[in-house]
């Protein structure tokens, strides 16, 4: 399977912020809340993750069924992130600290763990065709 030259690009542009958002969201998941460090890491986190999702919403879904022969059932990750990340900004501005730690595991689960999965499990598929079910 050959992609163009823009979906590659991409692809390099989502990997290279969501690799650090995943080691960052990870370290903050085992680290202190609320100190200065988790603030200035949070802030990091927060951005990575905005960035990752505008930039998947111009990578065409490449399985499964589209949407005006673009989106897929893969974006709706990227509404989830371009939805949670700010409701869990506000959240913690508003001194709502269940909501903005509700919503971070589940973007961190959702987001990363479930998401990553997926995408593992199809690469290694794809790839790996004598590990193939059918």
């Amino acid at each position: 399977m050959t992609l163009d030259p823009l979906y590659e690009t991409l692809t390099f542009v989502h990997l290279s912020t969501i690799g650090p958002a995943f080691l960052i969201a990870s370290y903050m998941m085992v680290t202190k809340k609320g100190s200065g460090q988790h603030k200035y890491l949070g802030r990091i986190y927060m951005v990575l993750m905005l960035f990752t999702a505008v930039v998947t919403l111009f990578m065409s879904a490449q399985v499964g069924p589209k949407l005006f022969d673009h989106f897929g059932p893969i974006h709706l990750l990227s509404v989830l992130v371009l939805y949670s990340v700010p409701s869990a900004y506000f959240a913690i501005k508003c001194g709502n600290i269940k909501k903005h730690k509700r919503t971070m595991i589940a973007l961190y689960v959702g987001g990363m763990l479930v998401a990553g999965g997926v995408y593992l499990s199809a690469w290694a598929l794809s790839w790996r065709p004598s590990l193939r079910l059918s």
